[in-house]
């Protein structure tokens, strides 16, 4: 069973795409929390709720394009 080299490697950008969004979204979500009386608190927070879920998605593609490359399927 041979790798495909090209599918791993666009699995690693998937993930390596997905780590800052891992450290932004709490930070942001936090941030939103802690400035409750401020008018772009809805705006802060849901853009800390999308940068979580696409630090997800990004996870969830990215682990399965790199079992794709590794299991030939």
């Amino acid at each position: 069973m041979a790798t495909n080299k090209e599918l791993l490697s666009k699995g690693i950008k998937y993930l390596a795409g997905a780590l800052p969004l891992l450290f932004i979204g709490p930070i942001v979500i936090t941030n939103a929390f802690m400035n409750q009386q401020n008018v772009w608190h809805y705006l802060v927070l849901a853009i800390g709720i999308i940068a979580c879920l696409a630090a997800m998605y990004f996870m969830f593609l990215g682990l399965k394009t790199i079992m794709k490359s590794l299991f030939n399927d």
